[in-house]
């Protein structure tokens, strides 16, 4: 289109009409439409591929949203301080009449409990909503990131011009040049302290002081919302949020970035650090760009307790109880962890529980549809599959019926203790999410339903907790129980909301059975909750709740991701311990 005379006066008008924009801000283009528009949204979700994955909203200030979402001081003054990141707001239940004030479509962010808001952060934003006088425009945008889904964002004006041509109407552009991309961060607030969701614009590349000194040392995270470590003596620089590492631009993203930071820093890394999974591939990069230096290997969760430990300023020399809770992550035995107990410290951890391990069949096929998550979780619990649950009758029959034979096989079925699939199976079984457009959807909005539970009810299940087997070894918390007092509820006609309420008390129930345990075995009573499960701030709220009335200390994350995000700081913390120890990487 035509440069207008205005652009800014041009841009609202375009807006207020139904156009997307591509907006430079300052690490990059943003998507723009006006929120309260149902076409406007559902175009750009369609041509950003997005799913049903929440946007985030700008609003013009604090009154565009009091009557949508619930505003504590800690949330006011992250969205009105300095760093103005996004702010995960719980939607009020209560919503007042308030016909003056904007209201967002509905397919903003369908299915989540929150609403993700900041304030214009830019001049041009500021601009972007009108001055006193301007022909007013929309006052509540969507804000989402100038890319197709799972790309870089896009920060050069010529590739700005060619990359969003099929996805933006018109675009609003400076001639400030980018030369670092960076994504907006997204906190949310939990029990008064922020929780980082991801950790960019405003906080990176701010040094994050170390509780143990580190040789010049390099951890290139995981390779889902990467993020990478720098790191020499007691400062340690964690880069802005990358992305996912299965996409050839996000590499080479990870590599510029890795070079930019190397030049605005003091650290010449002498050290590598990267994840054991043998497929990862930033531990790949690692591998091929070592150039002679030692690479050190961190198993996954084991790097979750060390970020929380590091971040909470733990010299390591007592062990914590870690509870690493996430979706996937590489284990010492070649399975799928992601619900684990670790008695830990830097240098190194024992396995106290987990899970109890059950076939993902397929894969990402899993974890992209839920419900077959769910079918072999009710195989592993000795539930038939009948057809008046939920989950049975999401599987088509030529499907379950294939389904059926590579469990009884067990082909292309790799045994997993993680409990981001165990939320996945429960939302499918209640028959809340049975398909996954976006990471996590299905336990985000398992949370969502657990939240409109009605007050009062305080039922929960129970997992059982199963002693070692002979030899030794962890305990194993089995979920086969909480799963057929699930499936006795729903059939009973227990609304999906309350077995969701029932079900997060059982998740807390475990945690606090297996530190008391742990406690009165080992003497630990520190617990560091981490991985992102721990996102969930239903969950993370009841499980610090339960353990501090029992008088553990209990670490949370507050200025790093507990995710992949914030991985790279672990990694460094125990690489650095494993070559003070043996003087060689592990």
């Amino acid at each position: 289109p035509a440069a207008d005379a205005d652009p800014v006066a041009g841009a609202r008008r375009l807006l207020a009409s139904g156009a997307i924009l591509a907006v430079k801000g300052l690490g990059g283009y943003h998507l723009a439409c006006d929120a309260t528009d149902p076409a406007a949204v559902a175009r750009l979700r369609r041509r950003k591929d997005r799913g049903n994955k929440p946007f985030a909203v700008m609003a013009g200030g604090l009154d565009d949203i009091e009557h949508l979402v619930r505003l504590a001081p800690e949330e006011r003054g992250l969205l009105t301080g300095s760093t103005r990141p996004i702010v995960l707001l719980r939607r009020r239940t209560d919503t007042p009449s308030a016909p003056d004030r904007p209201w967002p479509a509905e397919t903003v962010a369908p299915g989540s409990p929150d609403l993700g808001v900041m304030l214009p952060y830019t001049p041009l934003h500021r601009l972007l909503f009108g001055l006193p006088g301007d022909a007013e425009g929309p006052r509540l945008l969507v804000m989402t990131s100038g890319n197709v889904s799972g790309e870089p964002i896009v920060t050069d004006d010529g590739e700005a011009l060619r990359r969003l041509a099929h996805l933006a109407d018109a675009w609003l552009t400076h001639d400030r040049p980018i030369h670092v991309p960076c994504d907006d961060s997204v906190v949310r607030v939990c029990d008064g302290r922020p929780l980082p969701v991801r950790r960019a614009r405003g906080y990176a590349p701010l040094p994050l002081v170390l509780p143990v000194p580190v040789r010049p040392a390099l951890a290139v995270g995981g390779d889902l919302k990467n993020a990478f470590c720098l790191a020499e003596g007691r400062r340690a620089w964690l880069s802005a949020h990358i992305g996912d590492m299965d996409d050839l631009a996000t590499q080479r993203a990870f590599e510029r970035a890795v070079a930019q930071m190397e030049s605005i820093t003091p650290v010449r890394p002498r050290l590598l650090v990267a994840d054991r999974h043998p497929g990862y591939r930033s531990a790949r990069w690692a591998l091929r760009s070592a150039a002679g230096r030692p690479v050190v290997r961190v198993q996954h969760h084991h790097a979750h307790v060390a970020s929380a430990m590091a971040e909470q300023g733990l010299d390591g020399g007592r062990p914590v109880l870690g509870v690493a809770f996430d979706g996937t992550g590489y284990g010492d035995d070649g399975a799928v962890w992601g619900g684990e107990f670790l008695l830990a410290d830097y240098e190194g951890f024992t396995r106290l529980a987990h899970l109890a391990y059950v076939p993902l069949p397929g894969g990402d096929a899993a974890v992209h549809r839920p419900y077959r998550t769910a079918l072999a979780h009710l195989r592993a619990a000795g539930i038939g599959w009948s057809d008046d649950l939920a989950c049975t009758a999401a599987c088509p029959p030529d499907e379950r019926r294939v389904l059926q034979r590579q469990l009884e096989r067990n082909l292309n079925c790799v045994p997993t203790s993680s409990m981001g699939r165990l939320f996945d199976a429960v939302s499918s079984l209640t028959g809340i999410c049975h398909r996954a457009g976006y990471e996590a959807q299905a336990a985000v909005e398992l949370e969502a339903a657990a939240l409109r539970a009605p007050a009062g009810d305080t039922a929960a299940y129970t997992f059982a907790v199963m002693a070692p087997q002979p030899g030794g070894g962890p305990l194993r918390a089995d979920p086969g129980p909480v799963l057929a007092a699930i499936a006795g509820d729903l059939r009973a006609g227990v609304a999906p909301a309350l077995v969701a309420a029932r079900f997060h008390r059982a998740v807390t129930g475990l945690v606090h059975r297996v530190c008391v345990s742990a406690r009165d075995t080992h003497g630990v009573d520190t617990v560091a909750l981490t991985g992102g499960v721990f996102l969930n701030s239903l969950l993370s709220s009841d499980c610090a709740a339960a353990l501090g009335a029992d008088g553990f200390t209990v670490l949370r994350h507050h200025l790093v991701p507990p995710g992949d995000g914030g991985l790279a700081l672990g990694q460094l913390v125990v690489a650095a311990r494993v070559e003070e120890r043996t003087g060689s990487p592990d």
